[in-house]
């Protein structure tokens, strides 16, 4: 990837995690939390949800080690006790995240598939898809403070919450072995989902 091609793949990335984030925050105020709303969080304006660590130093530093490139923005503030159904509402929360970068995945790869892409934008679009496939498919692990954790929590029996609190307690190390041990174990998931939305190989 050269420097104009890594400097793209930071904006889409940052544009994705945009949505990740605005996707939680629009789902909390479906279920009757305005916090998000009233934080000025509930728009796409990557200015507002921008975090430096997350956004840009972690991005090169997980391509550089990885080959892949990943990140976060500012977590959208949202308060559980304010939504409706919490027992529900705390998992959709969480899930909306991921969702929404696999919907953007879904709607390049299927314009890629289908031909309705010129042929000199189907590596910016096949960098799109990648992209979110990455971010949805590493925010689904269930460790904290990832959004796979929450949906974990929310549907974990009483009887297993000594799991929840190992993983909120060892969370950090849990993250670190993943991300440099275990995280390419992943990758043969992240080639067939991309092969599935696009009909085409990496």
């Amino acid at each position: 990837m050269g420097e104009v091609d890594f400097i793209f793949a930071i904006v889409i990335l940052i544009m994705s995690v945009v949505i990740h984030e605005v996707s939680h925050g629009y789902m909390a105020y479906y279920f009757g939390d305005v916090t998000a709303k009233m934080a000025g969080r509930l728009t796409l304006n990557p200015f507002k949800h921008l975090d430096m660590v997350g956004s840009v130093i972690v991005p090169t530093i997980a391509y550089l080690s990885t080959g892949f490139i990943f990140g976060w923005a500012k977590p959208v503030p949202y308060n559980p006790y304010n939504l409706r159904n919490a027992k529900v509402g705390e998992p959709m929360v969480a899930f909306a995240g991921p969702l929404s970068n696999f919907t953007v995945a879904l709607i390049f790869g299927s314009l890629m598939r289908f031909g309705a892409i010129p042929i000199e934008l189907l590596q910016p679009a096949g960098l799109i898809v990648l992209i979110n496939i990455v971010l949805g498919t590493f925010n689904l692990i269930p460790i904290p403070p990832l959004d796979g954790s929450k949906i974990l929590f929310g549907i974990l029996p009483y009887r297993l919450k000594y799991i929840q609190h190992f993983l909120e307690k060892n969370w950090f190390w849990l993250i670190f072995i993943f991300v440099f041990f275990v995280w390419k174990m992943l990758l043969p998931i992240i080639y067939f989902l991309f092969s599935l939305f696009t009909g085409m190989g990496l």
